[in-house]
C-alpha cells in the first residue's frame, strides 16, 4: 500500500524533472481494490421473503475500474457469509459498465438469468437440491382494440402495410412494460388510426408458442372492446395500408380477414344483438394480499340479485 502511494506521488515529479515519459506503476490488483476487498464486510443487498439476496452492483460503490480478481475475492467472501446465514439464492444485477464482473461471477457458479439494454442479471441457487429459481418472462403480450360504434354497428379495422396478405384486422401492437392491457389497446388504436377511444372490456386471449419475431418465446394476443370518442380517421401510412369503419356483419362474413378477426367479429355481432354483457370480460382493480399493490382482474360480471 505504502509503495503504491509513494510511486503515484513520484511519477509526476520524475516527469517534471527528467522531461520524459514515465510509465505508471501498478499492482497486479489495484491497491484501492485490494483494500476495498479485504477491509469491507462484503457485498450488501436486499433480502426477499423467499430467502434470496438481490445485489445491484451499480449501488454498491464498487470502483469503476475494479478488476475481475478483486471482485471475485469480494464476491467469494460475500457468498461464504450468505451461505452461513442460510440464504437460498443470490441475484446479481450487473450494469454493462461492469460486465467483467459477470465473468468473475461465473467462476463461482452464477449463470445468466436475463438481460436488458443496460444490465444483466445473474443468479446462483444455494439451497439444497436442484434450483427452484423461477425462469425469466416467457411471453410477449400483444394487444388489439376492436373499436365498436354501437350506433352504426361498425368496427374500426386496418390492413397492415408490411404483411404478405392484405387482410382486415383490428389495430394493435405490443404492450409496453408496466402498461395495462386496456391502455395498450387505446394507445395502439390512436397511433395507427388517429381515432381516440376508451376501454370497455376484454374479449379474447390467444396463446401461441414459438411465435415468429418473439425470439423463440411464446406470445399472448389479447383483443379488447373499445368505444370510440372520435370518429375521423387519420391513419399511420408507415404501418397501415388501409383503415375503415366496416360493418361488423360484413367483417364476420368476408374472406379478406384473419380467422381470429372473423371469430371476434361474430362475437361482436352477438354482443350487438343480445347485449355486450353476454360477451364482455370486464376489469376490476383489487388489492394484492402480499405486496399491497393493485392488480387488474378480468372476468364475466356476476349476476345481480334483486
Amino acid at each position: 500500500m505504502a509503495a503504491c502511494a509513494l510511486l503515484s506521488r513520484l511519477s509526476p515529479l520524475l516527469r517534471e524533472r527528467l522531461g520524459c515519459r514515465v510509465r505508471s506503476f501498478s499492482c497486479a490488483v489495484p491497491c484501492s481494490q485490494l483494500h476495498r476487498a479485504e477491509g469491507a464486510a462484503g457485498l450488501t443487498g436486499k433480502v426477499d421473503r423467499f430467502g434470496g439476496v438481490t445485489v445491484n452492483l451499480a449501488e454498491t460503490g464498487l470502483p469503476a475500474d475494479i478488476s475481475e480478481h478483486a471482485f471475485s475475492r469480494l464476491l467469494q467472501d460475500s457468498l461464504v457469509r450468505w451461505k452461513a446465514e442460510g440464504k437460498m439464492a443470490v441475484w446479481l444485477r450487473v450494469p454493462i459498465s461492469l460486465s467483467r464482473c459477470a465473468a468473475a461471477a461465473s467462476a463461482h457458479g452464477f449463470t445468466f438469468h436475463h438481460a436488458k439494454s443496460d444490465h444483466a442479471v445473474l443468479a446462483l441457487w444455494m439451497g439444497e437440491g436442484e434450483s427452484r429459481l423461477p425462469g425469466f418472462a416467457t411471453h410477449q403480450v400483444g394487444v388489439a382494440g376492436a373499436v365498436v360504434d354501437e350506433s352504426t354497428g361498425k368496427v374500426l379495422v386496418v390492413q397492415d402495410k408490411n404483411k404478405t396478405k392484405n387482410a382486415w384486422k383490428f389495430p394493435g401492437g405490443l404492450s409496453d412494460p408496466g402498461e395495462n392491457i386496456g391502455a395498450t389497446a387505446v394507445r395502439e388504436v390512436f397511433e395507427e388510426t388517429g381515432v381516440r377511444s376508451e376501454f370497455r372490456s376484454l374479449l379474447s386471449i390467444r396463446q401461441q408458442h414459438q411465435h415468429p419475431g418473439a425470439f423463440g418465446m411464446s406470445d399472448m394476443y389479447i383483443i379488447c372492446r373499445l368505444s370510440p370518442i372520435t370518429y375521423d380517421i387519420n391513419f399511420c401510412t408507415h404501418e397501415c395500408l388501409r383503415c375503415e369503419w366496416l360493418n361488423v356483419s360484413e367483417l364476420a362474413e368476408t374472406s379478406s380477414t384473419t380467422p381470429i378477426t372473423s371469430r371476434i367479429a361474430r362475437l361482436l355481432l352477438h354482443g350487438l344483438e343480445h347485449g355486450f354483457d353476454k360477451i364482455d370480460l370486464t376489469m376490476e382493480e383489487l388489492p394484492a394480499v402480499y405486496s399491497g399493490m393493485f392488480y387488474q382482474l378480468y372476468h364475466r360480471q356476476l349476476p345481480v340479485h334483486s
